[in-house]
């Protein structure tokens, strides 16, 4: 039977997983604040402020549901609103229905780890980032492991992809990262975070046993500096000004995809070189004047 897969917070990321869902024969149902972006996308729109405690007591039934919401600003009362409170209220209404979903999937963040000395980290190892963006994540986190449905919790690295080009354009502006101390940075592109939650649905569709937690970043975390030198030798640009973050706000810690690629996962794009060479070619970057 087909399946029906609700998409809440179905934006970028929610758009590219709904479209492969349908070419899997899914009924898929996204939504969102507005829904104008999904019209001819064959994905069924569903005119929702996901923040609406009385709203979303309209959610339909699902087989799988996939929570992608994004906070609107970078503030903790933002944050708690879109990962935290809205989370609890998702699974509260669904516990309460007589027709569960098979598992409910939360898309995390790397954010919940505080490792700042190039240590490798995976889902076993200690989540305790003191910042509000981690704290709050954990929460969410800690909600779905604690619920009565069945949930898995996806944690992204820095995604890039079409339209999340910030890096890029920093190399544009002649600005680079320090060559030291080393700043790890752990990347993955927009598809594969649609086609890791597309795996993961498929193989519980499956019938394969699925762990509560995943660590999704792409096979090559390297230091920040090596990744934007690279972009400057493909935009064929100089750097000139090094950029200087303080020192509490740097993050740095490699991220262990092991488990994620030994349920068969194959990454579309392994590496930030492939992903980046697409974002720059179809984005028009290689071709811009520098």
């Amino acid at each position: 039977m087909k399946k029906t897969t609700l998409i809440l917070g179905c934006g970028d990321i929610g758009m590219v997983l709904g479209r492969e869902l349908l070419v899997a024969g899914h009924h898929v149902i996204g939504a969102r604040r507005s829904v104008a972006a999904l019209e001819g996308s064959g994905i069924e729109p569903l005119a929702l402020d996901l923040l609406d405690e009385d709203a979303l007591a309209r959610l339909p039934d699902a087989d799988y549901v996939v929570y992608i919401l994004s906070a609107d600003r970078f503030d903790e009362a933002a944050y708690r609103a879109a990962y935290c409170d809205g989370l609890k209220t998702v699974l509260r209404i669904y516990e309460g229905r007589d027709r569960a979903p098979k598992r409910l999937f939360f898309v995390s963040s790397t954010s919940v780890y505080a490792q700042k000395e190039g240590e490798r980290v995976d889902e076993e190892s200690p989540a305790e980032a003191a910042g509000f963006s981690g704290t709050v994540m954990r929460e969410a986190e800690r909600a779905l492991r604690e619920s009565a449905l069945a949930g898995t919790t996806v944690r992204f690295s820095g995604i890039y992809g079409p339209g999340r080009d910030r890096l890029i354009r920093q190399v544009l502006e002649r600005r680079i990262a320090p060559k030291t101390p080393p700043m790890y940075s752990n990347r993955i592109h927009r598809d594969d975070c649609a086609g890791v939650l597309k795996h993961l649905i498929g193989l519980d569709i499956a019938g394969q046993p699925l762990d509560d937690l995943y660590l999704a970043s792409d096979c090559a975390p390297e230091p920040l500096h090596e990744v934007m030198a690279w972009l400057a030798l493909q935009l064929k640009v100089e750097p000139t000004e090094v950029i200087q973050a303080p020192l509490r706000k740097r993050a740095s810690k490699r991220c262990d995809n092991t488990r994620l690629r030994e349920t068969g996962y194959v990454f579309r794009f392994p590496s930030y070189r492939d992903g980046y060479a697409q974002v720059m070619e179809e984005g028009g970057f290689l071709a811009e004047p520098v």
